[in-house]
């Protein structure tokens, strides 16, 4: 299996696929590549990278204080370096997203371009503390279709099939002798916790970088991350930013949905 070296020595599991446009797709925070599975088919030929972040998938665990987005990004950079690229289109969910605007603003040259899969520089306190309920904790169910079950009754704004949710459970979670458990660090707690101790920062002026980019907004219309007013004021500033909202999807659509599809192809279109 494809890993890479970090600076600090950790091994980062990557995935690199086809030839053409490099698109490297960023993850949410407890999650992994395998969530642009979906998408994957319905993409015309380009180069798709993945990455597993630290602590989480099939990457090494570092420990709650290598959890950050700088680190995150940092370790973006040196797959970037480790692949002789120098530089990506970005497609961020969720977390990955917040890493392409830091990127956008720090890095600039290695960034071609940005799609927000869910997110922007302001995130609902709601979904938050949706977050914070379940981050880190083991799993009470003991099945894969016990887990499918509960995420569909949990995951608010999303009219699925029951076939969607077993793929989430399987993606996301690993059968044990002892039942389900995560495929991530549990430490990811600790650091999201620590992280939300810490003042709001100002993220509009990474938004900002990104501007002069081609740059996409892919947004769930149930969302209790990204609202409504935050999605307008993206859009308002950035008036050539690419803009669908995904119908019957909370946070976060899955990428295979005609209208993330549609804003995706666009923006791909940009880069050609």
């Amino acid at each position: 299996m494809p890993h890479f070296t970090a600076p600090d020595g950790a091994q980062l599991f990557y995935t690199d696929e086809g030839h053409g446009i490099p698109l490297l797709c960023l993850a949410g925070l407890t999650r992994n590549g395998s969530d642009f599975d979906y998408m994957a088919p319905h993409l015309p030929p380009l180069r798709l990278i993945r990455l597993d972040y630290r602590g989480r998938g099939k990457s090494d665990w570092t420990g709650a204080e290598t959890y950050t987005i700088v680190q995150e990004g940092a370790d973006v950079l040196a797959l970037l370096d480790h692949l002789g690229l120098e530089s990506a289109a970005i497609l961020g969910t969720s977390r990955g997203g917040l890493i392409g605007m830091y990127l956008s603003a720090v890095a600039p040259d290695r960034v071609r371009g940005l799609i927000l899969n869910d997110v922007g520089p302001v995130i609902d306190p709601l979904g938050l503390s949706r977050i914070g309920d379940y981050i880190g904790r083991t799993p009470v169910v003991h099945s894969y279709a016990a887990m499918a079950v509960a995420l569909e009754h949990v995951m608010d704004g999303f009219d699925a099939p029951p076939s969607r949710w077993m793929e989430e459970a399987k993606k996301h979670y690993i059968l044990t002798d002892q039942g389900l458990d995560l495929n991530y660090d549990p430490a990811l707690r600790t650091a999201f916790l620590e992280a939300m101790k810490q003042p709001a920062a100002d993220a509009w002026p990474l938004f900002e970088a990104c501007k002069d980019k081609p740059l996409a907004l892919i947004r769930g219309a149930n969302s209790d991350l990204l609202t409504q007013a935050t999605a307008d004021e993206m859009a308002a500033r950035a008036p050539e930013m690419i803009y669908e909202e995904v119908p019957d999807r909370g946070h976060i659509p899955f990428l295979d949905e005609p209208e993330a599809l549609s804003a995706i192809h666009r923006f791909l279109g940009l880069l050609i």
